[in-house]
């Protein structure tokens, strides 16, 4: 598990681990069932105290996104459950202001930036496909 810490940045770190780990899991890096880090080990690495990444941790459970199983670690929860599918749609809200924000910045319009989106899942619908029938010709499965 690879998270950085940006100690210049505005957020809280136990948030910016929170977060880290969020995105790790909504993004498929970490699976259901995977343990991850201790407390302590997590803290050690990352060169924090025990009860910042404690506080993370208890964030992310609340959550629905970690469970703990007393004595035996910490889990990624399955991500079916429907407070995981609210953290997911979360994340995707966080950088969707992100991206409004900086698009109104920008003097984009909604109706142009939904033009942008469309124009560009087009580009990536043609790459994906293009990926697969490169597996395919190598013999790979998708």
């Amino acid at each position: 598990m690879n998270i950085t810490i940006n100690l210049k940045d505005g957020v809280p770190i136990y948030r910016q681990i929170a977060n880290q780990i969020r995105y790790m899991v909504a993004s498929g890096i970490l699976k259901a069932g995977e343990e991850i880090s201790a407390v302590r080990t997590l803290a050690l690495k990352l060169n924090v105290t025990p009860n910042t990444v404690v506080k993370a941790y208890s964030e992310l459970e609340a959550a629905g996104v970690i469970y703990k199983r007393r004595g035996a670690g910490t889990y990624i929860s399955d991500q079916e459950s429907p407070l995981a599918s609210k953290e997911r749609r979360k994340i995707i809200e966080g950088r969707i202001d992100d991206l409004l924000a900086e698009a109104h910045q920008l003097d984009y319009s909604t109706e142009e930036l939904i033009e942008i989106t469309k124009e560009r899942q087009s580009v990536l619908n043609k790459s994906d496909k293009s990926n697969e029938n490169q597996n395919k010709s190598n013999g790979e499965e998708s």
